[in-house]
């Protein structure tokens, strides 16, 4: 604390309370009061359950709140001696640069050079400047080779990347990121981090982050805010003590952990301490390594398939003008798996999840779910039997409140009003949206929107439901419960296929994973239809823009994290819990563990 003492002060929060309008009234404060100081070479973490108000709260240090957006602040902001409520936005955009959770809402070139460009531009830079910032920041986030493309050409993790870029060009005192890394693969959610140290690293701006993914981000922060349900500062101290120290606290109040950290809680319970309370895998790997004895992993369950195919899928090839986003993909999944459709930015997940669920229609090949093919099916006979869940929940939503849209797919079957009120009650309390039932789709936060497009999706109880990064912007709490819903979906014999990053959730909750690959992956993977998986000596093909994203694995999700070489074809990581077990020296029966689940139960009293 003396040397922050010593450093410069960026930004002052004092007293921060906001107010959205709710059916005409302004509603509770999120945040609530909430006062801290931001110093120059600080990478500060702010962690809260979903709707506390993080994202709201990074919107007052660019003053678009309360200068833009609609809603009422109390208390002040102070941004490099700038009051945000009397100095222009655009005027703060020299002292603040700001990623948003969607980065959709931030593009508006015609090419992803000229995006990077836009804001050094408003700043007056001498073209030269501009040009140069803009190269530096492609460079870094990997998109200097695609400088000339159409910004929405690039995946949805290219754009969170084309977002940072944009950022970085501005070369502001202080960088603030909402959720940064929430559409990226494992290997850009690297990179991210190491672009934010290599920033950092001379010790004169700020950061301000909001951020799930721990695992990565624990080693860049220095501190952590923590807001409470309602929005106030609860913890406020440096990163790895805050975490370590009020684990169960922040357990409680459902925030994320890092998974080494969930691990060691849970060995406790076996009277397992470990102490210090890991927060790394590394952290995990010494101090499972300095037990003497372990007790034995869990025995997985066999696992028994049911023969009757809920999708099928013969030469698929997706072409978006002279770019092929998916090439000859076939592909059978039985009914009522849990598949995961897993690979790195670019390789074809969102348009495979879209094909299936009919979203997709300009492609090649045969597509038949539940017995339709969905780009012909009636909409409504296909939304009874395949419910989907984009990528961007706002993209589907077509109501003015909540409750509505919950109730929008029942309606248009016709469905009696006694049945839609018994499930939609049935949702909003499943899914914590219930004070929420009257609110507007898009004034509701980032994670409750997530979690309204999958009941907006489950509602109808489709045999099929197709989920695209269904944990996107929740907190510990809400994705555990989420996923809880999916895994009694999954148990009750639904088919769930989900898109994700987040090799954790791949690992827990799928029974089957499905790896792609573009053209850029580092080598060349055969793979059955089912089950198999192997390394091919051939690379994967390439030529002309692009060769496009191919099934190069397909099995279970043990096999699929043990094969180092796969891993790397797909440039992609095994999950944290995985990574600490393999590199285990003295418990090498341990090596196979990949899950929490995977871990010692504590046996049932006599």
């Amino acid at each position: 604390m003396p040397i922050l003492m010593r450093m410069r002060v960026l930004v002052h929060l004092d007293g921060i309370s906001v107010r959205h309008e709710i059916d005409g009234e302004w509603g509770p404060p999120r945040p609530r009061n909430v006062t801290a100081r931001l110093h120059a070479g600080e990478v500060v973490l702010l962690l809260g359950p979903s709707g506390c108000g993080k994202s709201t709260l990074t919107l007052t240090v660019n003053g678009l709140i309360p200068q833009v957006i609609d809603a009422h602040m109390d208390g002040a902001v102070t941004v490099g001696g700038h009051d945000t409520r009397a100095t222009p936005v655009p005027r703060l955009a020299a002292e603040v640069a700001m990623v948003f959770q969607d980065p959709d809402a931030q593009i508006v070139t015609a090419t992803v050079f000229d995006e990077v460009c836009f804001g050094p531009e408003n700043l007056l830079l001498p073209a030269e400047e501009v040009e140069t910032r803009a190269e530096d920041a492609l460079r870094r986030v990997g998109l200097w080779e695609r400088r000339h493309d159409e910004p929405d050409r690039l995946s949805g993790g290219g754009r969170q990347r084309l977002a940072i870029a944009c950022a970085l060009a501005l070369r502001t005192p202080m960088l603030v990121l909402d959720e940064p890394t929430a559409n990226l693969d494992p290997a850009g959610v690297e990179e991210v981090f190491r672009t934010l140290r290599d920033i950092t690293a001379d010790r004169d701006r700020a950061v301000l982050l909001v951020e799930h993914h721990l695992d990565a981000a624990i080693d860049l922060v220095d501190r952590v805010i923590v807001l409470d349900a309602a929005g106030r500062v609860v913890l406020d101290g440096p990163a790895r003590s805050t975490l370590a120290d009020h684990a169960d606290q922040l357990v409680e109040l459902g925030v994320w952990l890092p998974t080494a950290a969930l691990a060691a809680l849970r060995l406790r319970t076996l009277g397992i301490e470990l102490d210090p309370l890991p927060l790394t895998p590394r952290d995990l790997t010494s101090a499972l390594d300095a037990i003497s004895a372990l007790p034995p992993l869990r025995q997985r369950a066999a696992r028994a398939i049911d023969p009757q195919t809920a999708i099928r899928v013969r030469g698929l090839s997706v072409l978006r003008e002279s770019t092929t986003i998916l090439r000859d993909i076939d592909l059978d999944i039985m009914s009522g798996e849990f598949v995961a459709i897993v690979g790195s930015n670019g390789a074809g997940k969102t348009t495979l999840a879209q094909a299936l669920a009919g979203v997709t229609t300009a492609r090649r090949g045969t597509v038949v779910v539940d017995g339709l093919d969905p780009a012909t099916a009636d909409p409504r006979v296909l939304a009874e039997r395949v419910g989907f869940v984009f990528q961007n929940p706002e993209h589907q939503f077509v109501t003015s409140r909540v409750e509505d849209e919950l109730a929008y797919g029942l309606r248009v079957r016709k469905t009696p009003e006694d049945e839609v009120t018994t499930r939609v009650e049935e949702l909003l309390h499943r899914l914590g949206l219930r004070e929420l039932r009257s609110v507007h789709p898009f004034l509701i936060s980032g994670g409750q929107k997530r979690r309204l497009s999958v009941g907006a999706a489950l509602v109808t109880r489709p045999s099929v439901l197709v989920l695209d990064e269904p944990t996107f912007g929740q907190d510990r709490e809400r994705a555990a419960e989420l996923l809880a819903l999916l895994d009694d979906l999954h148990a009750a014999g639904t088919t769930i296929v989900v898109v994700s990053h987040d090799m954790t959730l791949v690992a827990e909750h799928a029974t089957r994973v499905i790896v792609l690959a573009s053209a850029s992956a580092h080598g060349g993977i055969s793979a059955s239809a089912h089950g198999g998986v192997s390394a091919s000596a051939s690379a994967i093909p390439s030529g002309g823009v692009s060769a496009g994203g191919r099934l190069i694995a397909d099995g279970p999700p043990e096999q699929i994290f043990a094969d180092a070489d796969l891993l790397a074809a797909a440039d992609l990581r095994p999950p944290p819990l995985a990574l600490a077990a393999r590199a285990l020296v003295n418990h090498p029966q341990w090596h196979g563990l990949t899950r929490l689940a995977d871990l010692p139960a504590l046996e049932p009293s006599s």
